[in-house]
């Protein structure tokens, strides 16, 4: 270093702005010329060409166009909380009623909610593009109403361009602004759900949960068979057996299953015995540690009473947090025995994040084998213990057959992921080139957005019912987690095609790629996904000269 007069502080070098600042009107610099945004060779080049977070659109005319604004969002806060209140009190008198009141209410809270819509949309209208923002996130809050749907933000027309800077500064605020959900958050919600509002069991529904307990009552289960009838879908009455015979876990043979289950649970509970009480040695203390802070939250207690384990406990809070039943010490424990034994029995690849997801629709379908109520809020201390060691232990089995399958996504480097991440980059490309460029454009990179859709299978995308749903499909299809998969994501990008050429910066895209609004999805979108998933594959996995994995 130099003598001390010439010196500078780092953040004031060069008269370069202090990030988080705000630029003021008359000095804010002349816009870049588009294309390709230049290389940065230092990181001061690469801190005057980053668009700072907290610059974006905090300009003096700006915030006042922003404050003008907060009339509306209380309008139309309160008429969304509305519409949520009367839709709930609505299911409520339908399971009091009988069935010719029920039918005659519904009609008449259908044409009370068309004349509320009709009157928003009136004022909506009135209203102008300003408020545009706005009501895309009262249709997000309340995204079905009754019997029909309400489009989401991803389906609003796309504005003109001389629109784009009060659009961006609104969708800003609209993720920033603070909502009071219900005590079962809509992302938490594990049941069966069409998002059209209409009934679980339909006749079709019904005549397909026939079809699956005639298939599954015969002495020697068709396995080709009973694949092909879950691909699209496996009714909650007897997804249990089906995922436990389509994973392998249970063989076609009914008269073994019973000896088989025995073996296997007396199998796992050996390993408890023998593996779990080396927890708090120091060669685990790390993986351990990790385990406890990926699964559900536990009590800071539990933290302050085990200061040396280390690994576990950091992943346990950030498994399904907004789910009461993942905050239950005894779920809590299953999850740490079950993670810490497979990660003991897998030294290739040991615990890595993300590995903390993969139980939990397992232990969700198969605590349904034992109730009959919603489970979110189900306390797990009322079944038998038997019943809690049965469901570990199955859960246990079938996240182990999954991961044999795609261990190479979590050995060292995750050379899996990797593959798939440049998979899907070349198969986009190919599929929808626009996207592709556009990224490109704005230099996002691939990895930096699905390293997590393969990580965590697409379960912190979408919520645990459609990731069921979704896992239903994956059981049934050759090859569901490691190469089915990779098609399905690139169905899901190009699914939010217009929301990505809306954006036009590395960090808006970033915010949308990691936040895309899959609240509201139910049976039916998963469906669709799917379906679009199964075209590419058909058309691209078979085909070298258009697509090389």
């Amino acid at each position: 270093m130099s003598n001390d007069g010439n010196k500078k502080q780092f953040w004031k070098r060069n008269a370069a702005k202090v990030p988080g600042s705000l630029i003021k009107a008359g000095n804010r610099p002349p816009p870049a010329t588009p294309g390709k945004p230049k290389k940065a060779t230092t990181f001061q080049e690469f801190e005057s060409i980053t668009s700072d977070a907290w610059d974006v659109g905090d300009d003096d005319d700006e915030l006042l166009a922003m404050a003008a604004q907060n009339l509306n969002i209380e309008v139309v806060m309160e008429t969304a909380n509305k519409v949520i209140e009367n839709h709930s009190k609505q299911q409520e008198r339908q399971r009091q009623d009988d069935t010719t009141e029920l039918e005659q209410r519904g009609e008449d809270t259908q044409e009370e909610l068309e004349e509320e819509e009709e009157e928003n949309e009136e004022d909506r209208a009135g209203e102008g593009d300003r408020t545009s923002p706005e009501v895309s996130f009262t249709s997000q809050s309340s995204p079905h109403t009754e019997g029909r749907l309400v489009k989401s933000q991803s389906e609003a027309p796309i504005g003109s361009p001389k629109d784009a800077a009060s659009e961006h500064a609104g969708l800003h605020r609209q993720r920033s602004l603070p909502h009071r959900p219900p005590v079962i958050p809509l992302v938490a919600r594990m049941a069966d759900q069409n998002t059209s509002g209409t009934p679980a069991m339909t006749e079709r529904e019904a005549s397909r949960l026939d079809k699956f307990k005639q298939l599954l009552a015969g002495p020697n289960t068709d396995l080709e068979e009973l694949r092909k009838l879950s691909w699209s879908g496996i009714p909650r009455q007897v997804r249990p057996i089906t995922w436990k015979l389509l994973s392998g876990y249970l063989p076609a043979n009914a008269e073994r299953r019973e000896s088989v289950l025995q073996r296997k649970r007396q199998e796992y509970f050996g390993f408890i015995q023998q593996y779990y009480d080396s927890r708090n040695d120091e060669h685990h203390q790390d993986t351990y540690r990790q385990i406890h802070i990926d699964i559900p939250r536990m009590s800071p207690e539990s933290l302050v009473l085990q200061p040396k384990v280390t690994e576990i406990h950091i992943d346990i809070p950030r498994t399904n947090p907004l789910i009461p039943l993942f905050q239950q010490a005894s779920v809590q424990e299953i999850f740490e025995r079950i993670l810490f034994i497979w990660a003991i029995r897998h030294p290739a690849s040991g615990y890595v994040q993300g590995i903390n997801d993969l139980v939990t629709p397992f232990f969700v379908v198969y605590v349904f084998e034992y109730i009959e109520e919603e489970v979110e809020n189900f306390d797990v201390s009322s079944l038998q213990e038997e019943a809690l060691r049965n469901i570990e232990a199955d859960s246990f089995w079938c996240m182990s057959k999954l991961l044999d399958g795609i261990q190479d996504n979590y050995t060292f480097a995750q050379p899996g992921i990797q593959r798939k991440v440049k998979a899907l980059e070349e198969l986009v490309s190919r599929i929808d080139e626009s996207v592709h460029l556009h990224m490109q454009q704005y230099e996002v990179e691939y990895l930096q957005f699905a390293f997590r859709w393969m990580n965590n299978l697409l379960m912190r995308e979408l919520p645990l019912r459609c990731t069921i749903r979704l896992w239903d499909t994956y059981q049934a299809e050759p090859e569901g987690f490691s190469h089915f998969h990779l098609y399905v994501c690139a169905a899901f990008l190009v699914r939010w095609r217009k929301e990505i050429l809306e954006e036009r910066d590395f960090q808006g895209l970033m915010i949308l790629l990691q936040n895309l609004p899959t609240m509201h999805w139910g049976n039916e979108e998963v469906s669709v996904l799917l379906a679009e998933a199964y075209r590419l594959k058909f058309a691209f996995a078979d085909a070298p000269n258009h697509y090389k994995r």
